[in-house]
């Protein structure tokens, strides 16, 4: 990653990825993709979003329920 690489906002990394700001915001509730807290806002590097969604973290939890029926 650049030094110079600017922090994108929750819109920028929404549209980057194609999906919703609420999306996002359900993801950041959850922990799960990687993002930075600057007072109120919250920020992200897209080289960190983008390694997240390559290794399968924008697709994990989202059928929980049929994962555990599967491994049961």
């Amino acid at each position: 990653m650049s030094e110079a690489e600017r922090w994108l906002s929750v819109e920028e990394i929404a549209t980057h990825l194609g999906v919703s700001k609420e999306t996002i915001y359900r993801w950041l509730e959850k922990h799960k993709i990687p993002a930075h807290r600057m007072g109120r806002l919250w920020k992200f590097q897209r080289v960190e979003v983008d390694e997240w969604v390559k290794n399968g973290g924008a697709g994990e939890g989202e059928s929980d329920s049929n994962k555990r029926g599967q491994d049961d």
